[in-house]
C-alpha cells in the first residue's frame, strides 16, 4: 500500500511547485530553467531561494552527449531517460547513476562546469554546510534503497480516506513529510515547516493546524511540534512567534526596521512604539493540544504540556490588554497571523472580534483539559473567565450593521472580514446572532462564494482576491468557520464547507498557502506546497471519510 501511495503523491512531483527532497534534509532540487536537468538549492531560514543556490544544473547526457530530460519523479527517485536516476544518499547529499556511456554534467554557481562518467555505482554529491559541492564515490543502490524505504515508511502511516480524496491526501502527506527539518539547536528536534521554500521555522500557528493533521497518521510527530512550540515562553508565560534554528522571535525588537515601522501609524495612542511588543500567535493552543490528545492519550506528557498553554491564556490577559478594559488586544498585526487583514488598516492596537473567540474557546478547552488530567483542579476560574470574555466579545456585535466589528485603539473599524465570524467557535453566541452570521455565509455578495469564504467579504471595498489575508480563501480560517458552524448548531452547513474546501484543493492542484475565491486557483503570489493547507486537508478528509 506505501508503494501504491507514495505513486499517487509522485504524479504531483512537478519539481516546480513540489521540489524532490527528504524528510530532515536541507536540499531541495527544481528542474533547471532553461534546460533538462535538474538545479540544486538548500533550505534556510529568513534567506530566498535564490540566495541559496548550490547548483545552477545537474544534467545527464546519453553516449551520444544528448540531454536525458526528466521522465518520471517518485518521492524516493527522480529518473532521466530510461535507466538515468537521482536519489537521496542521506538528508545532506545527493546521488546519480546511469549505465555505461551516460554522464553527468555539473553546472556550478561561479559558471564552472565539470563532467563526470557515470556508472551503476554512481557518484556521491554532498552539500557542504557553506552550499560547496564535495564529489565522491558512490553506492547507488544502497542509496536508492534507503532512500525507497525511508519514504514507504513515511507512507506506510498515511491516512486512508474516501476515493475521491486519496490522491490529494497522500500527496498532502508527502507535504508533510517532505517539510520536517531538523533543529539542531534544539538537539534531535524535528518540526515540520510551513514550507522550506521560504518559511523554515516553526511558526507557532502553523504548529498547531499541522499537529492537527500528522495525528491522524504519526501522533509523536505531531505532540513534537506542539513541544516545540511551548517549549520558550518567556518569564510571564507569552509563547513566541517563531521558533528557528538561530533562536526565538518573540517580540518586535527582532524584526527589521521596515516591520517595526507598522506601529508607528497616526493615530495610535496606546502602543507605545518605541517599546518592544510581544510577537507571538492567536491562543489555540489547547485547541491543538484536546485534538492531538483525542488520537493518542499521553496523560503526563498532557499535564506538562497543559501548565504552559495556561500560563500562556494568562498572560493574554495580564500582557496583551494594552487599554485595561478586561479585552486583550493584538499588539501587532503579526500576533494574528492574518498580518495583512484590514483590520490592521487603523490604529493598533486593535480589538478583533476572533481574538475575543479563541479567548473564550481556550478557557472552556483549559477547564475540559483540566478535568481530563487534573481532576483536583479548580476550574470555576477559568469558566468565569470565559463568560466575562464572552460578554465583552457581544459587546463588539452592531446590532444595526448584523456584524461583529473590530476596534483600532477605540476606534471602529467597518471592514467586513472573516474575523467577524470566528465568534461562531464560542458555540454560546445569542440565536439571533448565529443565525445572522449564517446567513452571512450564504450571502453570495459577501462570503458564499464558488470557492470557499474569502478572507474579506466580496463587497467589502478592501476585498482583493489575489492578495493574502484581503480576498483569497485559507483553508485554516475555512476550516475554523466550518468548527464555528458545527459549534453553534449548523452541523450540515459545516460539512457543506468542508466539501467545498477539499474539493478547492483537489481543483487547486494542491495544499497551497491561499487561493482566488472567484477561480479556485492558487493566488499568484502564494506559496505552494504549504504545511497548514496540506495537514488541514487532511483532518477535512479524515472526518469527511
Amino acid at each position: 500500500m506505501a508503494d501504491a501511495l507514495a505513486a499517487l503523491a509522485g504524479r504531483h512531483l512537478d519539481l516546480v511547485s513540489a521540489p524532490f527532497t527528504l524528510p530532515r534534509s536541507r536540499v531541495l532540487v527544481f528542474r533547471a530553467e532553461d534546460g533538462a536537468g535538474v538545479r540544486v538549492h538548500t533550505s534556510e531560514y529568513e534567506k530566498r531561494l535564490s540566495d541559496c543556490r548550490v547548483l545552477d544544473e545537474v544534467l545527464v547526457t546519453d553516449a551520444a552527449g544528448t540531454a536525458l530530460p526528466v521522465s518520471h519523479v517518485l518521492p524516493h527517485r527522480v529518473r532521466f531517460g530510461s535507466d538515468a536516476t537521482l536519489t537521496f544518499d542521506g538528508p545532506g547529499a545527493l546521488s546519480v547513476a546511469g549505465p555505461a556511456g551516460t554522464h553527468v554534467r555539473l553546472r556550478h554557481t561561479d559558471g564552472r562546469i565539470e563532467e563526470h562518467p557515470l556508472t551503476a555505482s554512481g557518484i556521491r554529491l554532498h552539500v557542504a554546510t557553506d552550499r560547496s559541492v564535495v564529489i565522491e564515490a558512490g553506492d547507488h543502490p544502497a542509496a536508492l534503497a534507503a532512500t525507497e524505504a525511508l519514504w514507504d515508511d513515511w507512507f506506510d502511516r498515511c491516512p486512508r480516506v474516501r476515493d475521491d480524496l486519496q490522491q490529494m491526501a497522500a500527496f498532502c502527506w508527502w507535504v508533510l513529510g517532505a517539510n520536517i527539518v531538523e533543529l539542531p539547536a534544539l538537539g534531535d528536534a524535528r518540526a515540520v515547516v510551513p514550507s522550506k521554500i521560504g518559511y523554515v521555522g516553526l511558526w507557532q500557528w502553523d504548529a498547531y493546524f499541522i499537529a492537527v493533521g500528522l495525528r491522524h497518521g504519526d501522533p509523536e510527530l505531531a505532540r513534537e511540534q506542539l513541544e516545540i512550540a511551548f517549549r520558550f515562553p518567556s518569564a510571564d508565560g507569552q509563547l513566541p512567534d517563531v521558533v528557528h534554528e538561530e533562536g526565538v522571535l518573540a517580540t518586535s525588537d527582532d524584526l527589521p526596521e521596515s516591520d517595526r515601522a507598522n506601529l508607528r501609524r497616526a493615530g495610535s495612542q496606546i502602543a507605545d512604539p518605541t517599546a518592544p511588543v510581544p510577537l507571538t500567535k492567536p491562543p489555540l493552543a489547547a485547541w491543538a493540544l484536546r485534538k492531538v490528545l483525542e488520537v493518542e492519550d499521553a496523560p503526563d506528557w498532557a499535564r506538562e504540556q497543559l501548565g504552559r498553554v495556561i500560563r500562556s491564556q494568562d498572560w493574554w490577559f495580564a500582557g496583551s490588554d494594552l487599554d485595561g478594559d478586561g479585552m486583550p488586544e493584538y499588539g501587532h498585526p503579526y500576533s494574528s497571523g492574518l498580518d495583512d487583514s484590514p483590520i490592521f488598516d487603523g490604529p493598533i492596537p486593535t480589538t478583533a472580534p476572533d481574538l475575543g473567540a479563541y479567548l473564550v474557546r481556550q478557557d472552556l478547552e483549559i477547564a475540559q483539559l483540566l478535568r481530563r488530567y487534573r481532576p483536583d483542579a479548580d476550574i470555576a476560574p477559568f469558566l468565569a473567565r470565559a463568560e466575562r470574555t464572552h460578554e465583552l466579545l457581544l459587546e463588539l456585535w452592531d446590532a444595526e450593521e448584523q456584524r461583529f466589528l473590530a476596534r483600532g485603539a477605540g476606534e471602529e473599524i467597518r471592514s467586513d472580514t472573516i474575523v467577524g465570524l470566528m465568534p461562531l467557535l464560542t458555540g454560546s453566541l445569542p440565536a439571533g446572532v448565529r443565525s445572522a452570521l449564517r446567513d452571512a455565509i450564504d450571502d453570495p455578495s459577501r462570503f458564499a462564494l464558488s470557492w470557499g469564504l474569502p478572507t474579506v467579504a466580496a463587497s467589502d471595498p478592501d476585498f482583493s482576491p489575489e492578495r493574502m489575508w484581503r480576498g483569497p480563501v485559507w483553508i485554516n480560517t475555512n476550516a475554523l468557520v466550518a468548527e464555528g458552524l458545527e459549534a453553534s448548531g449548523f452541523p450540515e452547513r459545516a460539512r457543506e464547507l468542508r466539501e467545498q474546501t477539499v474539493r478547492l484543493v483537489v481543483h487547486g492542484g494542491g495544499p497551497h498557502e491561499y487561493y482566488n475565491p472567484h477561480t479556485g486557483e492558487k493566488a499568484e503570489r502564494a506559496t505552494t506546497a504549504f504545511g497548514w493547507s496540506a495537514a488541514l486537508f487532511l483532518d477535512l478528509a479524515v472526518a469527511l471519510s
